[in-house]
C-alpha cells in the first residue's frame, strides 16, 4: 500500500458526499456567527450559508470518537428540536446512551433533591439555543459538551462542535445515523441500521 493509497483511505467519507447534499446537511441559515465562520464554505445567491460537507464528516468520526472514551449510560443527548426528538432516541437507544426529548427541566443535571436528576459525564445537544439550559447546566458541573451548530450558533460554551444543519428533518436523521453507525464500528459491532431507521414520520 502507497501513501497516497492509505491517504484516501484516511479521508474516504462515512457515506458518499451526494448523501450529505441530499439530506441537507449542509444548508446552514441566512445568518452566521463568528464562531462558525471557520465551518462555512459560501454563501449560496439567495443569502443561505453553506457549511463544508468535508469538515462535517470528519466531525462526526471525531465526535464518535470522542463519545467512545466514555461509559454508554453516561452519555446523555439532550434535543427540544421537533425533528431532532425521534433520532437523538434512537441514538441513545442504540448506543445504550441517556436521552432528555422536549422540555429540559431545569435542575436536572445541579439539583441532586429533582427526581429526574441525572449525573451524565458528557452531553450531547442538537441545537445550542434551544438546549441551552442543558449547557449553562452542564458548564456549571465541569461536563464536557459536544452540540450539533447550525451557521447561526454560537460555541462559547461547546466543547466539541459538529458543524451542521440542525434543523432539517433528514439531516438530523443523517447525522443520528452515522453518529450511531460510527459508535458501533469502533466498539466492534456490526449493524443492520440504515438512515431510514433515524427518520420521524412526517
Amino acid at each position: 500500500m502507497t501513501g497516497s493509497d492509505i491517504e484516501i483511505e484516511l479521508c474516504e467519507p462515512l457515506v458518499p458526499v451526494e448523501e450529505y447534499l441530499a439530506a441537507g446537511v449542509h444548508i446552514g441559515t441566512q445568518q452566521k456567527s463568528s464562531d462558525m465562520k471557520p465551518h462555512i464554505y459560501r454563501v449560496r445567491g439567495d443569502g443561505l450559508y453553506i457549511l463544508n460537507v468535508q469538515g462535517t464528516d470528519e466531525r462526526i468520526k471525531t465526535v464518535a470518537q470522542f463519545l467512545s472514551n466514555f461509559e454508554s449510560p453516561k452519555v446523555l443527548v439532550v434535543t427540544s428540536r421537533q425533528y431532532g426528538q425521534y433520532p437523538a432516541k434512537k441514538f441513545a437507544d442504540t448506543i445504550g446512551g441517556t436521552a432528555v426529548i422536549g422540555r429540559f427541566i431545569p435542575g436536572m443535571l445541579t439539583n441532586q433533591s429533582l427526581s429526574h436528576y441525572i449525573e451524565p459525564d458528557v452531553v450531547l445537544v442538537t441545537d445550542p439555543i434551544g438546549d441551552r439550559q442543558a449547557i449553562d447546566e452542564a458548564v456549571q458541573c465541569g461536563i464536557p459538551v459536544v452540540a450539533l451548530c447550525d451557521t447561526n450558533n454560537m460555541t462559547g460554551y461547546v466543547d466539541l462542535v459538529l458543524p451542521t444543519n440542525n434543523k432539517g428533518r433528514k439531516s438530523l436523521s443523517m447525522v443520528y445515523y452515522l453518529l450511531t453507525r460510527e459508535m458501533l464500528r469502533l466498539r466492534g459491532v456490526k449493524t443492520a441500521l440504515t438512515i431510514e431507521d433515524f427518520e420521524t414520520e412526517l
